[in-house]
């Protein structure tokens, strides 16, 4: 793992955690080092810090995800307007931590997105729930509501408008598309999507399912993605 923090108390202490949890560390204090880092020892994750002095995180993560590295990353902000957090989305980042964090939500995203990018296992894993997991695919492509998504190539079209989706927009689309016309409530998104209930004061659904529809929306064209208000959301096409 490469942890880049600016705030040498912070660092530090995250540093401790993250090694008592059982991750092997690399602590920088700057975009530069986290670059030349990533570059000289690429990590299975990124922790970086938002505001760091320099090159500061959200530049550290376009210039990674420009040369097509997809190492999975997440972001730890002091920024809580959604604007600035959609920022991180854009630059590529996979998720975020808001501060000040307790230390066991940093370590459930971690978990979270290691689990994703681990090898999935084959079908007879168990039985079958009452929504399908959007991790365990069983065909090469799903579509439903005029979209399509190529599981194994990670591409999603709308008609025959490619999507440019981060890899947990893409998760998300594909858990809304194999249960078309479901509501999905929010704590099943979050357990699917995450493996963790944030509760009900995290904003992080809405945001990444905001971010989505404006990838999604075009023009004169019916909405896909709708909130069932105080339940959680459903893809159709009315």
């Amino acid at each position: 793992m490469l942890l880049a923090e600016d705030d040498r108390a912070i660092r530090h202490a995250l540093e401790r955690a993250l090694t008592l949890e059982g991750y092997e560390v690399t602590a920088v204090a700057d975009g530069v080092e986290a670059l030349a880092q990533a570059h000289r020892n690429p990590p299975d994750v990124l922790v970086l810090d938002v505001m760091m002095p320099g090159i500061d995180g959200l530049q550290v993560c376009r210039v990674l995800r420009a040369e097509g590295d997809r190492t999975p990353i997440l972001m730890l902000t002091a920024l809580v307007e959604t604007a600035d957090r959609i920022a991180g989305l854009d630059a590529g980042a996979d998720d975020y931590v808001v501060k000040p964090f307790d230390v066991e939500e940093v370590f459930a995203r971690l978990r979270a997105l290691l689990r994703r990018t681990s090898p999935v296992p084959g079908p007879g894993g168990g039985p079958e729930g009452a929504v399908r997991e959007a991790q365990v695919p069983s065909d090469r492509q799903v579509e439903a509501a005029g979209l399509r998504m190529d599981l194994q190539a990670r591409r999603a079209w709308r008609g025959r408008r490619e999507l440019e989706l981060t890899r947990t927009e893409f998760e998300l689309l594909e858990l809304l598309v194999r249960n078309a016309g479901i509501v999905l409530d929010h704590s099943t998104i979050y357990d699917r999507i995450w493996g963790y209930d944030f509760g009900p004061g995290s904003k992080n659904l809405a945001v990444y399912v905001g971010y989505l529809r404006r990838k999604l929306d075009e023009p004169g064209a019916p909405q896909l993605i709708h909130t069932v208000r105080g339940v959680g959301y459903v893809l159709r096409e009315d």
